[in-house]
């Protein structure tokens, strides 16, 4: 069984995948071709933004999102302690400080009540200057934007939304990946929208941040090649990547998402008795980039982890550590009471195979081993 069956959706658009790298290869035009502005126009079009821009990985796409922003040292960003390091990491690269957020212990997104208490605390204790939010969508859930966006106005910090894995997520009908002044996402081949390397792209309904954007990811280029009017990355999607990201699109759209949720929906069915599943509010729609399960303490699901792993399903924990757990800062000493949450949530969460290509029996089979777990979990 596969934790993410990469292979299996080959399979199904094998032929059209196949069919668009031969025509990349026949034209030769291997950087910056006709299908990366294809995809991009297709991009914007999905999520429902003015401009998109693509970019050579999801980290890149953070980057060049902060560098529109003019982040320097004495910076701080607040961000998420529960998700992967480079939302943090890229902050740190531009010499800022970040500032970690707790989560909401059942959407596991950025809690914004500690938001606003954190950047308060910044304004009042510290000479650090406040500067923006890094929102995630974790696990394919929208963060709480209604609220979030609210805060950044208040206190006049920039928002930028880190859809790494929120792509195809919604909240009341508007896609994940427009909620920020910018919004980015990557197409790492695990993702919602995986590519077979790395990619990444940056959606933004400003103009001005956009044309930004296209200079940063070229070197800082201004109005041709070699023409450098501001020091920039060499961050560009190969050809490549785009046309195989074209017919996986397509599919997203046309029935990978929905066979995401129905997965989904038949593991909540089966479980909901038993754990903690995952808590979707009204009006928001998940793309499920991980099915991720709470259990009571970190032995239970140690525990579930082992059984599973011994009746050949795999399973992933994300995350073993917060952020601001991380050795590298280890010096990291503000709100950290506000930081019990995630702490948590690193001990007692378990994410369970995940993708379009799944089947109802493996999703029963799968938690008919959860729930066999559990029961002799109660008897050891």
């Amino acid at each position: 069984m596969e934790f993410i069956d990469l292979k299996k959706q080959y399979e199904v658009l094998k032929e059209e995948i196949n069919e668009n790298i031969e025509k990349v290869l026949n034209k030769g035009n291997f950087i910056m071709g006709e299908e990366v502005k294809e995809l991009e126009q297709n991009l914007a079009k999905y999520v429902g933004t003015k401009f998109c821009a693509t970019c050579a990985n999801g980290t890149d796409a953070l980057s060049l999102a902060l560098m529109c922003y003019d982040v320097k040292e004495n910076d701080c960003i607040f961000v998420p302690s529960f998700t992967f390091f480079s939302t943090a990491e890229i902050v740190s690269l531009n010499g800022a400080t970040p500032i970690f957020i707790d989560s909401d212990e059942r959407t596991f997104n950025m809690d914004s009540s500690k938001l606003e208490k954190a950047i308060n605390q910044v304004k009042n204790e510290t000479d650090l200057n406040p500067k923006g939010i890094i929102a995630v969508d974790l696990f394919g859930l929208p963060a709480n934007f209604d609220e979030i966006k609210s805060i950044a106005k208040k206190y006049n910090l920039f928002l930028i939304e880190d859809g790494a894995q929120g792509f195809g997520g919604s909240i009341n009908g508007k896609m994940a990946c427009s909620f920020g002044d910018i919004a980015t996402t990557s197409f790492f081949p695990a993702k919602p929208l995986g590519c077979y390397g790395d990619g990444g792209a940056i959606f933004t309904d400003n103009e001005e941040l956009y044309n930004l954007i296209l200079s940063y990811r070229v070197h800082g280029k201004g109005t041709f090649k070699y023409d450098n009017v501001r020091i920039g990355l060499n961050s560009r999607l190969d050809t490549i990547q785009a046309a195989i990201l074209l017919p996986k699109l397509k599919a997203f759209q046309d029935y990978e998402i929905d066979n995401r949720q129905k997965f989904a929906n038949l593991y909540n069915e089966c479980l909901n008795d038993y754990v903690k599943t995952p808590k979707i509010e009204q009006g928001y729609l998940s793309s499920y980039a991980q099915y991720t399960l709470i259990f009571n303490d970190e032995d239970e699901r140690n525990f579930v982890q082992n059984y599973l792993k011994e009746n050949g399903i795999p399973s992933m924990v994300y995350y073993p550590k917060p952020l601001h757990k991380q050795t590298v800062y280890a010096d990291y000493n503000f709100n950290l009471d506000d930081l019990k949450v995630c702490e948590g949530l690193s001990n007692c969460v378990l994410s369970l195979p995940m993708h379009p290509y799944l089947d109802e029996e493996t999703v029963k089979r799968v938690s008919g081993y959860i729930i066999e777990a559990l029961e002799v979990y109660k008897n050891v």
